[in-house]
């Protein structure tokens, strides 16, 4: 697990009403142990929700490794608040996957900081697009995404009924 230096930056808590603070965002690999238990529930909810969990595993763990890809999770103590990870599409582009906000702490804001620390780490890895797919049985993804100013670009993906969303950063804006 790689440490980012504590809660999360100041920028990620405007206009939250400090609903974040105290929590902790870490970069990790796919297989550690903070990733766990965010794997297991997202299968558990993607079983209720489409019948197959069995997409928690449709991408090799590699992909979210650097230089490519990364993880992050939000994390309460010991507890796993939320997490998502990137992976390389293209030399421009990359692709979210695994976005999760543990129950226990769901309309707090989490899953729009693991997005923001996403989008920086794409940045960081000089992706000029991030691209995104959800379901249908998930609303508050895609009213979330939407809310984010992500754009709507049809079903890209191996999923059928899957809503696919990007976003684009300025070009001067790619590296930091």
């Amino acid at each position: 697990m790689t440490d980012t230096g504590g809660v999360y930056p100041s920028r990620w808590e405007a206009g939250r009403s400090g609903r974040l603070r105290g929590v902790k965002l870490a970069r990790v690999r796919l297989a550690d142990p903070e990733v766990a238990p965010l794997l297991a529930d997202l299968r558990r909810e993607y079983e209720e929700r489409y019948g197959d969990g069995d997409s928690v595993h449709d991408v090799e763990a590699d992909a979210f490794d650097l230089p490519h890809g990364g993880f992050v999770v939000l994390l309460d103590g010991a507890n796993t608040v939320a997490g998502g990870g990137i992976r390389r599409l293209d030399d421009a582009t990359c692709e979210v996957k695994r976005m999760w906000t543990n129950p226990a702490y769901r309309r707090a804001g989490h899953a729009s900081a693991v997005l923001a620390a996403l989008e920086e780490l794409a940045r960081e890895l000089g992706y000029r697009h991030v691209r995104l797919e959800t379901g249908y049985a998930q609303p508050e993804a895609l009213a979330l995404y939407r809310r984010l100013g992500y754009r709507e670009i049809g079903n890209y993906g191996i999923y059928d009924r899957a809503t696919g969303f990007e976003r684009s950063f300025p070009a001067e804006d790619a590296s930091l």
